[in-house]
């Protein structure tokens, strides 16, 4: 009796014995039968032929050697009606040669003549195990399709040869293609886009020690598309061929579009006056204008600040609102994060130093490269490194460090600094939100860095974590996944 792994439910799996001899149909279907399958018969080949015509068996064992049609005769007409049967040949005349040719034409395994009950058992139940695998691969391959095929977004898989294996309805539909299916056929057949074209040639000459994915938007008037390709690789780096994702950003790009107008408004308007305002607050502050009072110079000072903040405010909205709409570049390379990390902390030793701050980069191990955009990471790093010197009092102490946590590249910034409390911690990455108390009311800000900082560090499908206590410090943690063996 064959039972499932929970030994639930019973598969009744069908077999088909065809044999000239009575006493080995006889013999066989009995035994079968007992371990709880359901048996059929035939005495010749051309019976057996009639009754797969009217049933699909799952498995056949097949005598080679019959008068009439020979099982050898009738094995390649038998993989041609059901390809997905498992044959097993049986003959008392077992020979290398007739494996050999047997196997040629599709036979599964080979048992000779006279077997034992135990010989048939195994290899019924190899057989069925077989069966289960493919049934698996089977399953496993319709989830994925019913998957890519409920996509919004378009998907095309195509080969070493540019022959696409695969393409749902969604990327049919952006390419305004509704011909016949499209598997086996070549990318020039059903693409009428140079770009697109180009994009697959490129991929697909990529160097084995080399990965990246090219990005491109396609402009068709009504419609704007945007077209990422990438290349498929096995385990040893071979190109098996491209995977082009498109994505209809229409509405995205007319909402961009919005956002430009905007603030190209704002800056004519706005930043215009706000520089000459700037500039004249300068001019009296240099004393050029005439003498200025000490409180006269404090207020002017001030306000100066708070003009530059609003300049600085309108240039943060622009790059979130940028980040979030997905339209910010991410066209991606391999990155040595632990160089980007060394380059950063020289850059900012001198604004450390003029707090008597000690800011240091931990020994880093031996880090793989990421793939990232590396502007995107450079402004994450910056950021948190410039809020952990705001925030941390002269004498204090800044630390990054990185290490491989599972499948992350884990970078840690670390401060003494004032903290958090527990309740702000909850909306630290807020838009405009900012900590307010007596020992950050001096402190300027937009609230826009950290939410810059989570934007990006999730379009790169990572996480960013935060630790921190009143009076002991913050440490901030950012998660970048590292590349897939597909990737490398």
């Amino acid at each position: 009796m064959i039972k499932n792994a929970n030994s639930e439910e019973v598969f009744k799996y069908s077999i088909l014995v065809v044999d000239d001899e009575k006493r080995i149909r006889d013999v066989t279907q009995r035994m079968l039968t007992q371990e709880g399958f359901e048996v059929a018969v035939a005495e010749t080949g051309e019976t057996g032929m009639k009754m797969i015509e009217e049933k699909n068996f799952d498995i056949i064992l097949l005598d080679l050697m019959m008068p009439g049609m020979s099982g050898l005769e009738a094995l390649p007409l038998l993989k041609a009606r059901h390809p997905y049967t498992v044959v097993i040949v049986i003959t008392g005349y077992a020979t290398l040669e007739h494996s050999i040719e047997a196997m040629k034409k599709g036979a599964f395994d080979f048992i000779p003549k006279p077997f034992s009950p135990q010989d048939l058992r195994l290899v019924i139940f190899k057989a069925i195990e077989f069966i289960r695998t493919l049934q698996d691969i089977a399953n496993e391959k319709s989830r994925i399709r019913v998957l890519i095929n409920e996509l919004s977004g378009g998907v095309m898989a195509t080969d070493i040869q540019k022959q696409v294996v695969l393409a749902n309805p969604a990327f049919l539909k952006m390419i305004n293609y509704f011909g016949e299916s499209v598997i086996g056929r070549p990318v020039a057949d059903i693409i009428q886009n140079e770009k697109i074209e180009t994009m697959i040639d490129q991929v697909l000459t990529l160097p084995e020690e080399k990965f990246s994915d090219l990005t491109t938007e396609l402009d068709l008037g009504e419609t704007v598309l945007s077209v990422r390709c990438i290349p498929f690789r096995d385990r040893l780096d071979r190109n098996l061929g491209t995977i082009t994702v498109m994505n209809d950003i229409t509405t995205l790009r007319k909402m961009d579009q919005l956002k430009s107008d905007f603030v190209s408004m704002v800056a004519h308007e706005i930043r215009s006056p706000l520089n000459s305002i700037a500039m004249q607050i300068k001019v009296i502050l240099d004393g050029l204008a005439g003498d200025v009072a000490e409180k006269q110079q404090e207020i002017l000072t001030r306000a100066l600040a708070k003009i530059k903040a609003l300049g600085n405010l309108s240039t943060e909205l622009l790059d979130l609102a940028r980040i979030e709409s997905g339209l910010i570049t991410q066209e991606r390379e391999k990155v040595n994060m632990g160089k980007l990390l060394m380059e950063q902390v020289a850059f900012y030793q001198e604004a450390a130093g003029a707090k008597s701050t000690q800011l240091a980069l931990e020994a880093l191990p031996d880090l793989p490269p990421v793939l990232v955009n590396r502007q995107n990471m450079d402004e994450v790093i910056s950021n948190l490194i410039n809020n952990a010197i705001n925030y941390t009092p002269e004498g204090g102490k800044i630390t990054l460090s990185a290490s491989i946590e599972n499948n992350y590249l884990c970078i840690r910034v670390s401060d003494t600094g004032i903290g958090i409390h527990k309740d702000d911690l909850e909306r630290i990455f807020d838009r405009f939100y900012r900590v307010k108390d007596e020992k950050t009311r001096y402190i300027t800000g937009t609230g826009l860095g950290l939410p810059i900082v989570k934007s990006i560090v999730e379009a790169h499908n990572g996480r960013l974590n935060v630790e921190s206590e009143p009076e002991k410090g913050s440490t901030f943690y950012i998660y970048i996944p590292l590349i897939t063996s597909s990737e490398l």
